[in-house]
C-alpha cells in the first residue's frame, strides 16, 4: 500500500512538474510574441504582405507619420490588421482610432463626412485622405503629402490614338487612365490638331499609339517640349499594312532617330515558348529579363508582355544619352513583310531584339534636362494587356522615372487572386464521399482496432 501511496506521489509530482514547464513556456513564448510581434505571409500572390513602394515611403519619411481612422468601434478591428503592418515598418508610423459617435464635435472639427470610415494621412504638417481602406490609398495619400503640387499625364489625341475613356476590353486606354490618377497623376487629353499646343502644366507627354501620320507641326511641338526639359513616353507600333493599316509616321521616327532610338519597321515574333506558358502566341513577346536601369531595375523576374511590337536600335545622341531598357530572348524573329498576316519565319531575321529604351535630353539648363522613354507598341498598356503580370508595374515605373520620381519606382500593390476550385459533377461527388464517408470510417476503424489490441 505504501508504495502504491508512493507512486502515486511521484506521479502527482511528475505531472504537476509537467504542466508548470509548459505553462512557462507558454508564458514565455507569449511574452516573446508580444514583445517581438512577426507574422509570415503564406499566400501565392503575398495578400498580407506591404508592397515593396509602401516599405520604401514609409522608411523614407524622415519626420512622424500621424494615421486618425474615423469610424465606428466594429470597423477597428479590420483597420487595425493593415495599419499594424505599417507600423511594423516603422517607429515612426501613429494610428489614432477615433470613435465617431462619441467625439461628435471633434470629428465635425476634423472634417469627416459620411461614408464613412474616414482615413486621414498625415505627414509633417500636410495631411491628405485615404478614400479607402486599402494599402493603395492609403500609401498614394502619404505621396501626396509628401510630394505637394499637381502631376498631370497628357495623352496625346487626334492621329487615331486609342481613347482614355474607352473601358472595354481591347486597345483602349481607360484602365491605364485609371492606373495612373490611383498613383497620384491627374490625367488629361491634349489633341494636337488643329493647334498643337502642349500645356505648360504636363508633366508628361504619352504618345501611345497614333494610327495617322503626325503633321510636321505636331512633330515639332513633341521635339521642342522634350527638348526644352519635358518628359514623354512614346509608343509607336509596327505599320502593319493589312486590315486596319498604321502609318509610319516618318516625321516623329526621325526625331526619335536624332535622338538615338532608331524605329525599325518590323514586327518582332518570340520563338521561345515562354508565350505558350501563359496561353499566347509569338506575336506576344515576353520579357523576363532586364537591364540595369532605374526603371527596371526593380523588376527582376517579374514577365512583362508586349503584344504586336516592332524592335528598336539605341546609339548615342548629340545631346542624349540613351540605354536599352529590356530585349526579347535569343530565340526571337524579326519579320519585316508588315503586309502578310502569314509570317514567313525562315525569312525572317534571328536573333534578340531591343523593345524598349529611355534617354535623357540635355538642355543646359540646371535640373531641366528632357527626359523620354521609347517602346516599340502601345498595345501593352491597352485595357485587354494591362493586367498582365507585371505590365501596370513597368507602365508606372516608367511615369516615375519621367517625372524624376525614381524614390517611387518598384512594384505596387497586386490585385487579389481568384483561387476559386472549380470541379465537374463527377470530382464533386469523389470529394463528398472522401471527406464525409471514407476518411471518417478510416478514423472509426482505426479507434476499434486500437480498443481491441488494449483490451
Amino acid at each position: 500500500m505504501a508504495t502504491t501511496k508512493t507512486h502515486r506521489v511521484a506521479n502527482f509530482a511528475q505531472a504537476a512538474t509537467y504542466t508548470l514547464i509548459v505553462i512557462a513556456i507558454l508564458g514565455v513564448v507569449n511574452f516573446l510574441a508580444q514583445r517581438y510581434n512577426k507574422s509570415f505571409d503564406s499566400t501565392a500572390n503575398k495578400k498580407y504582405t506591404l508592397s515593396d513602394q509602401t516599405a520604401k515611403v514609409v522608411k523614407g519619411i524622415q519626420g512622424d507619420l500621424v494615421i486618425t481612422y474615423w469610424d465606428r468601434p466594429n470597423g477597428f478591428p479590420n483597420a487595425e490588421d493593415l495599419f499594424n503592418r505599417y507600423k511594423g515598418l516603422s517607429p515612426k508610423v501613429t494610428v489614432e482610432y477615433q470613435d465617431v459617435d462619441k467625439k461628435r464635435t471633434e470629428a465635425i472639427a476634423a472634417g469627416v463626412k459620411n461614408p464613412l470610415p474616414n482615413i486621414f494621412v498625415k505627414v509633417g504638417n500636410k495631411t491628405e485622405t485615404a478614400k479607402s481602406l486599402t494599402e493603395e490609398e492609403v500609401t498614394g495619400a502619404m505621396v501626396r503629402a509628401l510630394k505637394g503640387g499637381d502631376r498631370t499625364v497628357c495623352f496625346t489625341s487626334g492621329f487615331g490614338e486609342a481613347s482614355t475613356t474607352d473601358t472595354t476590353a481591347g486597345e483602349g486606354f481607360g484602365n491605364a487612365k485609371d492606373l495612373t490618377e490611383k498613383n497620384n497623376y491627374k490625367t488629361k487629353v491634349v489633341p494636337l490638331i488643329p493647334k498643337p499646343d502642349i500645356p505648360l502644366d504636363c508633366t508628361i507627354l504619352v504618345v501611345a499609339g497614333p494610327k495617322r501620320d503626325y503633321l510636321q507641326p505636331a512633330v515639332d511641338a513633341i521635339k521642342a517640349y522634350v527638348e526644352n526639359g519635358g518628359r514623354a513616353l512614346i509608343m509607336l507600333d509596327p505599320p502593319l499594312k493589312f486590315k486596319s493599316e498604321i502609318d509610319e509616321n516618318p516625321g516623329l521616327v526621325a526625331v526619335l532617330d536624332s535622338w538615338g532610338v532608331k524605329m525599325d519597321k518590323d514586327l518582332v515574333l518570340d520563338l521561345s515558348g515562354v508565350g505558350q506558358l501563359f496561353g499566347l502566341g509569338p506575336e506576344f513577346p515576353i520579357v523576363t529579363k532586364y537591364d540595369d536601369h532605374a526603371i527596371v531595375r526593380e523588376m527582376k523576374d517579374l514577365p512583362t508582355g508586349f503584344p504586336i511590337a516592332r524592335s528598336l536600335q539605341v546609339a548615342k545622341g548629340d545631346k542624349t544619352m540613351v540605354s536599352a531598357l529590356f530585349s526579347t530572348t535569343d530565340d526571337a524573329v524579326a519579320t519585316e513583310d508588315l503586309k502578310n498576316p502569314q509570317v514567313n519565319v525562315k525569312a525572317a531575321k534571328p536573333g534578340a531584339r531591343v523593345l524598349a529604351a529611355a534617354g535623357t535630353y540635355t538642355t543646359g539648363k540646371e535640373n531641366g534636362n528632357g527626359r523620354f522613354v521609347v517602346v516599340g507598341t502601345s498595345r501593352w498598356i491597352g485595357n485587354g494587356f494591362l493586367a498582365f503580370n507585371g505590365n501596370r508595374d513597368l507602365y508606372m515605373n516608367m511615369l516615375n522615372w519621367l517625372s524624376s520620381d525614381e524614390d517611387l519606382i518598384s512594384i505596387r500593390p497586386k490585385d487579389p487572386e481568384d483561387r476559386r476550385l472549380n470541379m465537374n459533377p463527377r470530382q464533386a461527388t469523389m470529394l463528398f464521399y472522401l471527406s464525409v464517408v471514407l476518411i471518417p470510417l478510416a478514423i472509426i476503424f482505426a479507434g476499434v482496432g486500437v480498443w481491441w489490441k488494449r483490451r
